[in-house]
């Protein structure tokens, strides 16, 4: 099989006969269910349920002795506390992610960054979800505080530490952390590093 064309995904949107809002909560997840059909067939019509998020972003903080900041957070969809790095959902209208993910380490962290750079932007369940994330890597940390930002439900427990990078990346090769955006934001870090891009 031979490779043609661009090799990037493409957006494109299939017609949708109908449309049925299943769940809307007052946060910023809506749940849908929509008739499908494929361009040109109108007549084959099939159901697919999507989840509307906003997205969201993730930042791996790399400070100067390359330990990585980390916290401890419980997620109750998927009963782990899970190892992460700080993330937020871009639920404030027309905000930059990098402006997002510059307010989340912050409130989350209590640090700044003089250095950001776009890890990678992906789709972490195309298939259900139109949430993106975008996973930044920040550099020349400092402390800022949070001002009147207040932790709240599983914020409010989590833990913070920091580890050196490597021992991250070997736990995420053994499958000892899991959770996708930290998994992915150490293995596009290790590749840059490799290449001597950083």
């Amino acid at each position: 099989m031979s490779v043609t064309g661009e090799l990037a995904d493409r957006p494109e949107s299939w017609p949708v006969h109908s449309s049925r809002v299943l769940h809307a909560d007052a946060w910023v997840v809506t749940v849908v269910e929509d008739e499908v059909s494929r361009p040109g067939h109108p007549e084959e019509t099939f159901g697919r349920i999507a989840v509307r998020h906003p997205g969201a972003v993730m930042i791996l903080a790399v400070d100067d002795d390359e330990r990585v900041l980390l916290m401890r957070q419980y997620r109750h969809t998927s009963q782990h506390v899970f190892v992460e790095i700080p993330a937020g959902v871009r639920d404030s209208e027309g905000e930059p992610a990098e402006e997002t993910a510059r307010r989340e380490l912050r409130e989350e962290a209590e640090l700044a960054a003089d250095e950001w750079r776009l890890l990678l932007s992906t789709y972490p369940s195309a298939g259900i979800l139109s949430e993106t994330h975008d996973i930044f890597l920040a550099r020349g940390l400092r402390h800022a505080p949070r001002g009147d930002f207040t932790l709240e439900h599983e914020e409010a427990e989590m833990e913070l530490f920091w580890a050196p990078f490597d021992d991250l990346l070997d736990a995420a090769l053994r499958g000892d952390v899991r959770e996708g955006p930290l998994v992915q934001a150490v293995l596009a870090y290790e590749v840059l590093r490799r290449r001597g891009e950083l």
